[in-house]
């Protein structure tokens, strides 16, 4: 029987490479000038925490983003900040660098991206 998406990102990720994949991510966002100042306070680490918990809870890993912070609402959380269209390409710019920096395969790297891509456009809000 084939694999799921989710199942296929976790098996060949792991928990683990879905937390390199975001720290990757949040390694770009200081030199970003569009994305830092969507951060308050520059919290990025938690901003990293909670992306890699919801990431790994998503595709089937451990729970405790949930257990944590209660059902993702993804919408809800980012509703106070200013996700516009030049939000969403350099968070998918940012991310299409870490995907090509940490996941091996084009496969899963193109899927990987077009799920994401899907995320970044429904929580722009302006």
């Amino acid at each position: 029987m084939a694999l799921t998406f989710e199942q296929a990102v976790l098996e060949q990720l792991g928990e683990d490479g879905i937390r390199k994949l975001v720290r990757a991510f949040y390694a770009r966002v200081p030199e970003d000038p569009v994305l830092m100042p969507l951060y308050p306070e520059g919290d990025l680490a938690g901003a990293e925490q909670r992306l890699a918990g919801f990431l790994v809870y998503r595709f089937g890993g451990s729970q405790n983003y949930v257990e944590e912070r209660g059902h993702p609402r993804l919408r809800m959380r980012h509703a106070t900040f200013a996700v516009d269209g030049a939000a969403r390409e350099a968070w998918m710019s940012n991310m299409r660098e870490a995907l090509d920096e940490c996941v091996p395969g084009e496969r899963l790297r193109e899927a990987l991206g077009k799920f994401l891509a899907q995320v970044a456009e429904f929580l722009v809000n302006r």
